[in-house]
């Protein structure tokens, strides 16, 4: 009982600092690079409108142009795909944003998902 009356107070306590933080920003006016840096998360939360459900986007980075996909979910249990993840995860690591890059030429990239497309093809009736 005496632990649960000393978490009430402890959390009371940090809702009143809270409160006061808050009323503190507000009234100084939001500052414009916390803006800019809101706008900015908000715009790497969007999909692209050619991005549907079950799909995600990946550029192919070699070549002279680098080149956009959409591919779908199940190209995840494509092993030459996911040799081409595991190669942009050593050559660019986990910091990606956006749009996923993988170091192939698009040609490389479309053979891999039609590939796939043609074996599964082959496979349904």
């Amino acid at each position: 009982m005496e632990e649960s009356l000393t978490r009430a107070m402890m959390l009371k306590l940090f809702i009143r600092k809270l409160k006061r933080v808050l009323l503190l920003s507000a009234s100084r006016g939001a500052n414009m690079s916390e803006v800019r840096f809101d706008e900015e998360m908000e715009a790497t939360k969007m999909v692209p409108g050619d991005v549907k459900k079950g799909q995600f986007a990946v550029t192919a980075t070699k070549g002279e142009e680098p080149k956009r996909f959409i591919v779908e979910l199940n190209h995840l249990t494509n092993p030459d795909f996911l040799s081409l993840l595991e190669q942009a995860k050593e050559e660019y690591g986990f910091q990606q944003e956006g749009v996923l890059a993988v170091p192939c030429r698009p040609e490389e990239l479309q053979k891999i998902l039609e590939n796939r497309r043609k074996r599964r093809a082959s496979t349904e009736w």
